[in-house]
């Protein structure tokens, strides 16, 4: 079984009347000329193959559902809130996705609509797995710098190069790492300062303890053990765990560069 995924990205200015459609959708469409909204919404189709196109289904028909029945709800609601000088909070923001999921799902019967992600910005978005429930996912990608050196005392310093290589030089190396947290939260448990809650509670739970740190000797976690990136996602896991607010840990990733990261998520229970 495969699972398609495809980015739609538009636009919206608050002023109905002023949609532009454009050219563009690489960068967006509808495109908006001046000042406006942009957002990218992922769908996620399965299916057996067409053995005749090799398709899932053909993307250009995931353009144009959205474009065609997706992004006027979304031109509905942002006027709306616009006029009415209001935010929309994630709650009216898992709503929106709801309705969502109705136009793509009865357009593609034959396929099995597994998930829909609306990137906010590029660092925070928020999905929905089914239409039916009042739960939904939100992630967010935070930053911290660190040095560290991978290097285990069992070894002596050949095998130790020979396992780590650059890693194990003497004097430590850093990375810009990001962290990103995956939670599930319910919509009626939501309050206004919810973001707020959720970004201190990382902040102090695991940034403070390896923000501008040297991992191994400032951070207790790593006296024993090697400060690896599998490593820095299980220590992110077990200082987050049950210390967010109103939401359920899900799963954690650790970037170390653009090409290297690891996620960690609690084993499923058999």
């Amino acid at each position: 079984m495969h699972t398609l995924s495809r980015q739609v990205r538009f636009s919206i200015d608050p002023f109905p009347e002023k949609q532009v459609v454009g050219y563009n959708s690489y960068a967006s469409k509808p495109c908006v000329e001046d000042l406006g909204l942009y957002f990218a919404l992922w769908v996620d189709l399965e299916s057996q193959l067409n053995p005749d196109t090799g398709f899932v289904v053909n993307v250009s028909e995931i353009d144009k559902v959205v474009r065609q029945g997706v992004v006027p709800i979304f031109i509905q609601v942002v006027s709306e809130a616009f006029v009415r000088q209001q935010t929309v909070q994630l709650s009216g923001l898992v709503s929106i996705l709801k309705q969502c999921w109705k136009e793509v799902q009865i357009s593609f019967q034959s396929k099995r609509l597994t998930q829909l992600r609306l990137e906010l910005n590029p660092f925070r978005s928020i999905s929905i797995h089914t239409e039916d429930t009042g739960m939904f996912t939100f992630s967010e990608k935070f930053e911290f710098a660190a040095m560290h050196r991978l290097w285990n005392d069992k070894f002596d310093e050949s095998k130790n190069i020979e396992l780590f290589g650059k890693c194990a030089n003497p004097a430590g190396h850093g990375h810009n790492y990001i962290l990103e947290v995956q939670v599930q939260c319910e919509t009626s448990s939501l309050n206004s300062g919810w973001k707020s809650d959720y970004q201190k509670a990382v902040k102090e739970g695991f940034l403070d303890l390896v923000d501008h740190k040297n991992l191994n000797v400032d951070v207790p976690e790593f006296k024993l053990l090697n400060p690896t990136v599998e490593n820095l996602s299980l220590i992110a896991w077990q200082k987050l765990d049950g210390k967010l607010k109103n939401a359920k840990l899900s799963k954690v990733t650790v970037w170390e560069n653009d090409r290297t990261f690891c996620s960690y998520a609690k084993p499923q229970e058999k």
